[in-house]
């Protein structure tokens, strides 16, 4: 028989990272540089609208009037439809976006 070895290894926890109203802050407000955040963007783009919209209609109203522009992305509608996704899942009911139907978005009234 042979015999069976054992290791143990200690594993070190990081801290959590706290949050802080700063943080929470930045998604409300424009940057000190004056942009928007893409999902700030959306929400003042669908406020305007009388309709829901895609993502990709979003990006698009978003760059014609000059709200917000993507840095580069290769699907800014992809990472759009992801932001708001998450913010409806994290904020439930306080959040400011709702889906109307399959892949179109309107702001909460």
């Amino acid at each position: 028989m042979s015999a069976k070895k054992s290791t143990k290894t200690t594993a070190t926890k990081k801290p959590a990272a706290r949050k802080t109203a700063k943080a929470s802050a930045r998604t409300k407000k424009p940057t000190a540089d004056g942009k928007m955040s893409a999902l700030d963007a959306a929400a003042k783009i669908l406020a305007e609208s009388s309709e829901p919209m895609t993502t990709r209609e979003m990006i698009e109203a978003m760059a014609a009037r000059g709200h917000w522009t993507s840095p580069g992305g290769a699907a800014p509608d992809r990472t759009l439809y992801s932001a708001l996704l998450r913010e409806m899942n994290t904020k439930g009911k306080d959040a400011r976006f709702v889906k109307t139907e399959r892949g179109k978005f309107a702001v909460k009234k």
